[in-house]
């Protein structure tokens, strides 16, 4: 395993050396063997083994950094890496390198009085939600390994402690730029510029504006981040500044949820009571934080040059969205087909359809048919009726092939109630059913005795509340 560790050496001013802390009766129940493979790390006795090495080359230079945020709208200077540990980075034999960054690790100087532990519940939670969101080709960090343990964490209850790595292009969130700039540690700021632009951005030091060119692409990738969120019916929960990537990927798992019961408002977060991150908010979230971000920007760009930047977000998302949706209902890319494709949206919302299902059930219809078996799931079959012939004869003229459909829309997604069975087995020790989910969702377009039993909606008993305590 070749470990590097640039942002720890170039921005050491920005760390904190802290070395990861082992919780007791340790073991390794989830290991992703392709992702390790893909990094030539080692396996998970091994890797557990190196994890806790207090001389080794991952505990070695660990390090917590420092950042800000805005929290729910609200400037908090505070922040940091409480209970994560930079570890190092990592590289593939194509050059592709990636962050390894332990989550659970103990307190650092950021914890506030927290524990700086995290427990099995959230951890198992961002472990198979963030390898459904890649196999659903939505950008995304991506999970190496999660440790369980026999130590009790206390948070509204006595809870299972545990630990996992994330695997990222880097760390670097919004946060970390806001903090030096409102720090005004504009030393430190043009540091992690220039390292942003260096280590994840090179190509923008090609152009004329290289700090235009870095605002610009971490507009664009938002932009269509968010609008694959939107497509597949992801809220995310948290849409803090500090747990947005600047990499444009899915980052820091909290309360999220996929939407079952269709629902254009809908909100899981129990913390979120007026709504702030709801599933139809985050495009303008996303462009908040992005306004946020851009304010660090502002000793390198002027007003006019920021304002352009941030107004390629609009657009960005708008052709993201509008492809992927129309895609995935078997129509041309054309303003002409978004009048039946908010048709169809409408009939969901109005009815709570299971947002999954229905795009699969239409997927695997037959438009050759006049009248469409899928009515029978609509109570007002007359407004579907309406609309199946306007979509019909869209479909027939497109000439799109239904198997091409059932690769954009899947079987299965980590429904809430199957998160929740699996993580009360793995409380009890078993992680056979999690382990079962995780087959499924890393095949979640394809029709296999893996994924059969993964596709039903949750029901009102199977309801959980989430917590942003993790």
């Amino acid at each position: 395993m070749q470990l590097s560790h640039s942002y720890a050496t170039e921005l050491a001013d920005t760390v904190s050396p802290v070395k990861p802390r082992p919780l007791s009766g340790m073991t390794m129940p989830m290991y992703n063997a392709e992702l390790a493979g893909q990094f030539n790390l080692p396996d998970a006795d091994a890797l557990m083994a190196a994890i806790f090495d207090q001389q080794g080359d991952l505990a070695v230079r660990s390090v917590a950094q420092k950042y800000g945020g805005h929290q729910f709208g609200q400037w908090n200077p505070y922040l940091g890496d409480g209970r994560g540990l930079l570890l190092g980075e990592v590289s593939d034999s194509n050059g592709s390198r990636l962050d390894l960054h332990l989550k659970g690790a103990g307190q650092t100087p950021y914890s506030r009085h927290a524990d700086g532990r995290a427990v099995l519940r959230s951890t198992l939670r961002e472990y198979i939600g963030s390898e459904a969101l890649h196999h659903l080709r939505i950008p995304t960090s991506r999970a190496l390994c999660l440790m369980a343990s026999d130590e009790s964490i206390l948070r509204e209850l006595p809870e299972p402690g545990a630990m996992m790595i994330r695997m990222a292009p880097s760390h670097l969130r919004f946060g970390h730029f806001e903090f030096y700039y409102h720090n005004k540690q504009k030393d430190t700021l043009d540091k992690l510029m220039n390292y942003t632009l260096a280590h994840h951005f090179p190509e923008c030091l090609d152009e004329p504006a290289p700090h235009k060119a870095l605002l610009t692409a971490i507009t664009l990738r938002t932009a269509r981040m968010v609008a694959l969120w939107q497509a597949y019916g992801f809220v995310h929960g948290v849409m803090n500044t500090d747990n947005m990537s600047i990499h444009g990927i899915t980052f820091d798992y909290g309360p999220y949820a996929f939407i079952e019961q269709f629902k254009q408002n809908a909100v899981f977060n129990h913390s979120d009571y007026e709504g702030r991150y709801a599933f139809d908010r985050q495009p303008g979230v996303a462009l908040w934080n992005l306004n946020a971000l851009a304010y660090a920007f502002s000793d390198y760009l002027s007003t006019d040059d920021i304002r352009a930047c941030l107004m390629l977000f609009e657009p960005t998302f708008l052709s993201q969205y509008r492809h992927q949706m129309l895609s995935r209902i078997g129509l041309t890319d054309s303003t002409e087909n978004e009048g039946c494709l908010n048709t169809w949206l409408s009939l969901l919302n109005a009815e709570k359809r299971d947002y999954t299902q229905s795009f699969r059930q239409l997927a695997e219809a037959d438009v050759n048919l006049p009248q469409s078996p899928l009515r029978d799931h609509f109570i007002d079959r007359a407004s579907f009726d309406s609309w199946w012939q306007d979509y019909r004869e869209r479909r027939l003229s497109a000439d799109t092939e239904g198997d091409d459909l059932l690769t954009l829309n899947p079987l299965v997604i980590p429904r809430t109630h199957y998160l929740q069975e699996a993580i009360e087995a793995a409380e009890q020790g078993d992680f056979g059913p999690a382990h079962q989910l995780m087959e499924a969702i890393r095949q979640p377009f394809t029709l296999n005795e893996a994924t059969r039993n993964y596709q039903q909606p949750g029901t009102s008993a199977s309801a959980v509340s989430l917590s942003c305590s993790s």
